[in-house]
């Protein structure tokens, strides 16, 4: 079975922003301001409505009989519209079980809407079993199916309450956890030009899921500890080949962390 484990990075749709609250004539960075603003005048917080996210990266870990893989969807300069069905191409080709961190409340909802907007084709993401009797009791769109386990959403035992970050959870486990960047600073970088950089700090978050996703599998058997140490190994062995930099960061961090 291959495992696909994914996570996005977005900065405010600063085009619906002028849309929505009228501001036409403002540049980018105004806009985004404004629109932070607004969200914090209405809830106390500047995380933006979901609808209001634009998808600048798309990573992924893919696992399969071949290996394990690791990279981001497209090109710097591959728009969001190829982003997004590239991301659904790869389900449409593969069917593959996917592990995620929060990608029900957030990555996922947001592909949709962006897909949405795309005009996007992704017909094995919402089968249900009306082509496929596979997928009746066991697909993507159910919260608890399996061809979408979205860990911080089971490992909370699926009450709000109990949820906790990547980053928290990476400490907890002795993983390295964010590597000098979060998601707070996104839209900076992206103004900075910076997309590089989003890039990588989106896979590190992709690797991040993947090595609670197996220490997961080990919890409730699926995974033997001579096996999640091979898992492990496997992981190591990739980063070790890689000559990105923050594949060689990645391993310093673990090596401390644990």
């Amino acid at each position: 079975m291959n495992t696909l484990v994914f996570d996005i990075e977005t900065v405010p749709d600063v085009d619906l922003g002028r849309r929505l609250y009228g501001l036409e004539g403002l540049v980018d960075e105004q806009v985004a301001k404004a629109m932070f603003a607004l969200r914090r005048q209405d809830t106390g917080g500047d995380f933006l409505p979901l609808e209001q996210h634009r998808v600048v990266a798309v990573s992924c870990a893919l696992r399969s009989r071949e290996g394990l893989k690791l990279w981001s969807l497209g090109e710097l300069a591959t728009p969001e519209e190829e982003l997004v069905q590239r991301f659904f191409d790869g389900i449409e080709k593969f069917s593959p079980d996917l592990v995620s961190w929060n990608g029900s409340g957030f990555d996922l909802p947001v592909l949709t809407y962006r897909a949405l907007r795309a005009g996007a084709h992704a017909p094995r993401f919402w089968e249900t079993g009306d082509e496929d009797t596979a997928f009746r009791y066991n697909n993507y769109l159910n919260r608890y199916h399996a061809r979408h386990t979205d860990l911080m959403d089971v490992l909370s035992g699926f009450q709000s309450r109990g949820r906790v970050s990547l980053a928290n959870m990476a400490c907890l486990l002795g993983l390295p956890g964010k590597l000098g960047f979060d998601g707070s600073q996104v839209w900076d970088a992206f103004q900075a030009g910076d997309l590089q950089g989003i890039r990588r700090y989106c896979e590190t978050d992709v690797l991040n899921t993947w090595l609670v996703y197996l220490r997961f599998e080990q919890l409730r058997g699926r995974l033997s500890p001579p096996q999640h140490a091979e898992e492990i190994e496997l992981v190591k062995q990739l980063l070790r080949s890689g000559k990105e930099p923050h594949y060689a960061q990645f391993l310093a961090a673990w090596k401390t962390a644990a």
